[in-house]
């Protein structure tokens, strides 16, 4: 259940690498290759590389996640929040430019924000929630007019009546486990993305024991930073694997204790 952030910081890139779109097309690349073994999804943020002008690397990093670990689906971190025409063409961005298997989106502009996207009924969305920021807390706990929490009503309506082909899942972040036992007790089975742990210092425990679905899985605990900067220096990729299959035995090893008791 390890899904590795792809968030390539030019400032702290290895020692060696170019911080130009060929360095970070080589950096991602070498860190795809270590982990691919370890992974169960990769998750690229599209604002480190369209900040680089690297956006024609991200199309190549997706193309090489394909081809090096087909085992793993590609979460596009894009948060897109728009609607109508526009959505549509995010959805183009997504789906078509890039290849992505999913795509993160922000749900505050209603179902329309959404619907365009299930254009692409094989493709899977997952819809912000209960954010791991602290900022979360400012519109996220705000009382809707049933009584509940506007991220317990986003988190219905998601896996509910904005979700027709059973594409869609939730963002919810680690460091709000308690949360996630709330959304999960909403959406069923349905897939929880969860930023936060490694560098953000999230509940792992809390996380797995709260989140996992009745099949025993449902989950895409995401680790960037932790695992991308595990070393600058020139061992940054067996470094970056150590770290992955670090995380991804403690997630088996809480996966195991939720499951027998």
């Amino acid at each position: 259940m390890l899904c590795v952030g792809l968030d390539p910081d030019i400032s702290r890139m290895p020692v060696g690498y170019s911080s130009d779109a060929a360095g970070i097309e080589k950096f991602c690349i070498e860190i795809v290759k270590a982990t691919a073994e370890y992974a169960c999804s990769f998750k690229p943020q599209i604002a480190y590389f369209a900040a680089n002008r690297a956006e024609a690397a991200l199309e190549n990093i997706i193309a090489a996640i394909h081809e090096l670990a087909p085992h793993a689906t590609v979460v596009l971190d894009a948060k897109r929040g728009d609607i109508g025409a526009t959505a549509k063409q995010y959805a183009i961005e997504a789906f078509e430019r890039y290849k992505a298997d999913s795509v993160t989106l922000s749900p505050y502009m209603g179902s329309d924000s959404v619907e365009p996207y299930h254009a692409y009924p094989d493709r899977g969305l997952f819809l912000l929630c209960r954010t791991s920021n602290p900022g979360g807390n400012d519109l996220q706990f705000l009382q809707t007019e049933k009584h509940e929490a506007l991220f317990e009503t986003v988190a219905t309506l998601a896996t509910t009546t904005w979700n027709p082909h059973q594409q869609v899942g939730l963002v919810v972040g680690a460091t709000y486990p308690e949360e996630i036992r709330t959304v999960r007790q909403r959406v069923g089975d349905a897939p929880l993305l969860v930023p936060g742990i490694g560098a953000q210092g999230g509940d792992l425990k809390g996380t797995v024991s709260n989140g996992l679905n009745s099949q025993g899985w449902g989950l895409l605990i995401n680790s960037s930073r932790a695992i991308l900067y595990a070393s600058q220096g020139a061992d940054f990729a067996q470094a970056a694997a150590a770290e992955a299959e670090r995380t991804r035995s403690a997630i088996e090893f809480a996966k195991q204790a939720s499951l027998s008791g």
